[in-house]
């Protein structure tokens, strides 16, 4: 899939763990996991935008688009 999702980058840049970021975007940590590691089919606008708030940053900082190899 050609959607990157940068959340480790971010969690780090803003040292915070995953169990302090689930708790403060109200989701379980393996839901939280399953977003880090890239591999929720989606992911809700509420959430987006709480991760947004919490680690102070875009969405674009954290979703990235790449062209798949072949194309």
């Amino acid at each position: 899939m050609p959607i990157i999702v940068n959340l480790d980058v971010m969690m780090a840049k803003r040292k915070i763990s995953s169990n302090e970021l689930a708790k403060r975007i109200d989701i379980t940590p393996a839901n939280l996991s399953i977003l880090k590691t890239g591999k929720a089919k989606a992911v809700r606008f509420s959430t987006l935008d709480k991760l947004c708030e919490v680690l102070k940053c875009q969405p674009g900082d954290i979703l990235e688009w790449r062209e798949e190899e072949g194309e």
